[in-house]
Formats: C-alpha cells, structure tokens, sequence
C-alpha cells in the first residue's frame, strides 16, 4: 500500500512537490482553488519527469497517482504528509492549517513551504501545535534536494519521522535548530539580493552582468563546496585561519550595502524588468526551466561522478533505489533514462555511452554472481579483454532504455556476455555488445580462475542463458 501526500496550494512549488513525491512512487492530492491548477500541475509533472530519472541509472519507482481534490478536507484525509504552499501571507496560512487539522489524521506530517515565517507565528492558534513545522524547498522541488526542516514546537517523533519521508525522496533535510526569519539559506539569498538591486539602481552593473558574475565565477564553486570550505580553499596551505587573517579587515571597509535596501520605486522595477527582458526575453518561461533543468541535471551529475556534495546524496539514493536481479533469461541488467549529458552535436546518444552502459550492466551482473565490491577489495575482478558494439538504431536524451544480459560463456577465468539496449516504449533493440572479459588477480595483475561460489554462479548461469532463445 503506497503512502498518500496532500499538496495544498499548486503552484510553483506545491506542483513540485507533487512532482517530487508522485515520481518517488506516492499517491498524491491536489488542492487548489486556481481553475488553471490542474494545467499547471500537469506541465511541472511533465518536466520532472523528463529529467528526475536522468540523475539515477537505478529505475525509478513506479510513479504514484496525482488527483485533484474539491476542498482541503478531501486533500488531507487520511493523508501521511500535508504539504502546505499556499502564498506568504501569515493570515492566510493560519486560516488553511486550522482548515488542514480539522480534516487530518492526528498523526500526519504537516509541513509548510514557507520561506520565511517562522515554525512558532504558524503554530499560533493550532488546535495541535506540535504537528506543524516548516519544510522549506528550493525550486524546482523535484531536483533540488534541499529541504529545511524547522520544528519549533513539532514533536521529535514528528520530525524523525519528517527527516526520514525527505531522506526517501532523495532529498536532504537540513535540521535548522533554531528558529529565526528566513531560516538559513533565503538569508543568504535575501543578501545577495539587496546587493544586486543596488548595483542595478547605481548604473554598476545590468542584470545580465551580475548573473554573470555568479554563473561564471563563484557560482560554480558554491555548488560543489558551499561558502566556508571554498574560503578555506581560498586560504590555502594555511587554510581558513590565514583567509580571515587576510580578508577578515575587509569586513570594515565599505564593500556592501548589507543594512540599506533601495526603494522599490516604479522606476527601479522598471529598469530591473526592462534589462531582465533583453537578457531572457527571446526564450519562454517553459524554455527557461528546460534549459534550467537540463543544466541542473548535467551538473548534479557531474557531482554524482566525483561522489561530492549533492552528487553523493543522489547516488547513495540511487544505490537505495536499486533492486537485485531477478532469476529470468536475459536478465534485464539496466532500466534507466538517457540523460541529457549523454548526447552528441546530433542529439544521439554518444557512441561512447553505449560502452558505458554496456559495462554498467556488467557490473550489475557481477555484483548478482557475488563479484562485488566486497569481492573486489578482496583482491579479485573480472577485467573487459574485448568489446564489439553494434549501433542498430538511434537513441535520444529522456528516452526510457533498457539493457539484457546473456552470459554465453563461463569457464574458468574466461567470461562472454551478450547485451542487447532496448527502447522501453517498444521494446526495439538499439545497440548491441558481445563483451568478453577474464577473471584476474589484483594483487598480481594476471588472469586467474574466480574464486568458487563466483565461478559456480558463472557456469549455471552459462548453462541456463547459452542456450536460450
């Protein structure tokens, strides 16, 4: 039985947490007075789904209903989490939480998408204070996995259990101690923000110039290593004691604009939208979350490869998200989508992604005959002697793929497998790999014959594929 999220208030945010959670195999309610809601909702679904299965090789879990609802009491009955993303008015929020715990299970999560107000002003008149707390997003909420958990008064069973929901999404809950406005990161925000209104207001710098400064600059350090250990970095052999020694007199001089914020006149607006217009004008709103997401995608990757930052997070999560092989001839060794970093000028897939499929697969099916990394530190692998790949038909970015594997030879230190990719929608074959590899030492480099319980597993498995059809 799947659990079951309500998501009250569908906009930009509240459609990403649908997304979020439907795509991580909930059942999802929808309220939203908006008559546009569903359309709405129905277009983030459409782009998480595009992208979110790019970040894993494991298979996603089977997608979670996503129903609308007539009214809150609808949305939340019997829900496991009420999500609240209704607009930043405190007013408001107190009037749909008194609405959301009348109709609510007594236990359910409530979390609020507020990136400001603080747990204690939404506790304020709670029939059950305890159960409310904050659980701030970043958009978009389906591939960003930043989620700042602020208690206040919830209980601490009501936050485990919260931590642990957002762990599962594959998202990381910051535990914020202590309340205060804005929490952690929007302040940050919030600073950056004011600077930039001033530089724009002084004739300093365009929009454009500034979005530069940070995309092309710091930008690229803060998504691998936050703020502190790039200063350490920036310290360097002396690390952050000699960075503060040498930038901390900056803090006196006048740098930033930190205590003032400059009127939001209609001039000031108007200058600001006026350069935003020429800057991102020429492409929509849908094109520029495509385009965002595209990048998001290819750098989480990147991060995913070097195990670091958000990258880890993703693939600890992907490991989790993966099931054992089954018992059936070929093996389906890979279910995954094709990410957009794995294409070439001609939008195909990169004939050397097809290799590193072909060995992701052998990977799985070392790990199914007990070659594993446990095996391997033990001192003992199978290492690829000869590949041949067959290019049989084309294969884009966001197309569900997936791989079957033969073993057709296990004798000895020798090993033959047969791959064939497939396009899930039709089940075409794309590619092809006869892939032979040798058993070998570690320790002495040279071929050998695995260890017994591998080389049994190789041989049955021999016996039951080579002859398939």
């Amino acid at each position: 039985m799947s659990n079951t999220a309500a998501i009250i208030g569908g906009g930009v945010i509240g459609g990403g947490w649908a997304a979020r959670f439907a795509l991580m195999g909930w059942d999802v309610r929808v309220f939203d007075p908006d008559a546009e809601a569903e359309r709405k909702i129905g277009e983030v679904m459409a782009n998480a789904e595009r992208v979110l299965p790019m970040l894993y090789e494991a298979p996603m879990p089977t997608r979670g209903a996503v129903t609308f609802a007539g009214s809150v009491a609808e949305a939340v009955s019997g829900a496991d989490w009420v999500q609240e993303s209704v607009p930043e008015r405190l007013d408001v929020k107190h009037r749909v939480l008194a609405d959301i715990q009348a109709a609510c299970a007594p236990d359910a999560v409530i979390g609020s998408s507020t990136s400001g107000f603080k747990p204690s002003e939404l506790q304020g008149g709670a029939a059950r204070p305890e159960q409310i707390m904050v659980t701030h997003p970043f958009n978009p909420v389906y591939l960003l996995p930043l989620v700042e958990v602020v208690p206040g008064a919830a209980s601490d069973a009501h936050v485990a259990r919260a931590k642990e929901t957002l762990t599962s999404l594959g998202m990381y809950p910051l535990h914020v101690r202590a309340e205060i406005d804005a929490h952690i990161a929007d302040r940050f925000l919030e600073a950056v923000w004011r600077e930039a209104l001033w530089l724009v207001k002084d004739g300093i710098a365009t929009t454009e110039e500034i979005d530069n400064a940070i995309r092309y600059g710091f930008g690229l350090r803060w998504a691998q290593m936050g703020l502190f250990e790039t200063y350490r970095v920036a310290g360097g052999e002396a690390g952050m004691r000699h960075f503060m020694a040498q930038f901390g007199p900056c803090l006196e001089w006048p740098w930033t604009k930190l205590m003032d914020v400059p009127e939001f006149t209609d001039e000031l607006v108007d200058l600001i939208a006026d350069q935003s217009d020429r800057q991102s004008g020429a492409l929509s709103i849908r094109e520029l979350e495509r385009l965002r997401d595209n990048n998001l995608v290819a750098i989480l990757r990147a991060l995913k490869q070097q195990d670091a930052a958000a990258g880890q997070l993703i693939k600890d999560h992907d490991d989790a998200l993966r099931a054992p092989l089954g018992a059936e001839v070929p093996l389906v060794t890979v279910r995954r989508k094709v990410p957009v970093d794995w294409t070439d000028v001609n939008g195909h897939m990169n004939e050397g992604r097809y290799g590193q499929l072909f060995s992701d697969a052998s990977e799985e099916l070392m790990t199914h005959v007990g070659a594993d990394r446990s095996y391997i530190d033990a001192g003992n692998s199978y290492f690829t002697a000869e590949t041949n790949v067959k290019y049989l038909d084309e294969t884009h970015a966001g197309e569900d793929i997936y791989v079957t594997t033969r073993v057709m030879l296990g004798e000895g230190k020798k090993l033959r497998l047969w791959h064939e990719m497939h396009r899930a929608a039709d089940d075409t074959v794309l590619a092809s790999c006869d892939q032979f590899l040798l058993h070998v030492s570690l320790e002495t480099r040279r071929s050998c014959p695995p260890l017994p319980v591998v080389l049994e597993a190789v041989e049955r498995m021999a016996a039951q594929h080579g002859g398939a059809s």
